[in-house]
């Protein structure tokens, strides 16, 4: 990347998109100076300057939440950058993955008017599992009465690991039963506590990503 190319506003700044590489999620919108976009090239962490506090601040420096980045990109008009990380943690201060969790539903429901729902492609398994991350990060950090998330969180890791190992083994039985609606509905269940067990130990889907292309043999 030739920073020399940047092409800065009438404050020196650019504005940087954040993405996760393994899941192509959009992460967070934050704001570069030279400074920190010269110390995001040579450390390889993402590093920022805030426009409130008039100071540069590396993503992750107090929550640990850091971003590694893997590859950076400007736009055709040098005026927008693109940075594809490997988040750990959460991306926003709030607790969910990626800043952009809300739904703006008004515009969604006019969307659906105008597209035919026999051509739209099934949404990628990995934004469905970073959908409901985000729903059980969510739960993690802002409680909400009456919610089997926050149970779990509440009982802690026992409670937790005993659902784990209950849904595996009703998963192993609907499997050995041949009965595709029951394997479906157990290991849905199992891989929604799966999920919960990764958000206890603040372990993102992205690091399973990684892990699980180990396993391209």
């Amino acid at each position: 990347m030739n920073s020399e190319q940047i092409k800065f506003d009438e404050n020196g700044l650019v504005p940087a998109i954040i993405q996760d590489e393994a899941s192509g999620t959009v992460l967070m919108l934050a704001y570069m100076n030279a400074e920190s976009l010269a110390k995001t090239l040579e450390t390889g962490a993402t590093w920022f300057y805030s426009r409130s506090r008039r100071t540069l601040w590396r993503k992750g420096e107090t929550s640990g939440h850091v971003q590694a980045v893997k590859e950076m990109y400007y736009d055709c008009d040098a005026d927008t950058i693109l940075v594809k990380v490997n988040q750990t943690g959460a991306a926003c201060h709030e607790g969910t993955f990626s800043c952009f969790s809300r739904r703006l539903d008004a515009a969604a429901e006019q969307a659906e008017k105008l597209v035919d729902p026999d051509k739209v492609y099934k949404e990628p398994l990995a934004g469905v599992l970073y959908e409901l991350y985000d729903v059980i990060n969510d739960r993690k950090y802002h409680p909400k009465e009456g919610s089997y998330t926050n149970y779990l969180f509440e009982k802690g890791q026992d409670k937790i690991l005993k659902k784990v190992g209950e849904e595996a083994a009703e998963t192993i039985i609907a499997s050995k039963n041949n009965d595709k609606a029951e394997i479906l509905y157990e290991m849905a269940d199992l891989w929604y506590h799966c999920l919960v067990l990764l958000a206890n130990h603040s372990i993102t889907p992205s690091e399973l990503f990684e892990e699980l292309k180990k396993r391209r043999k």
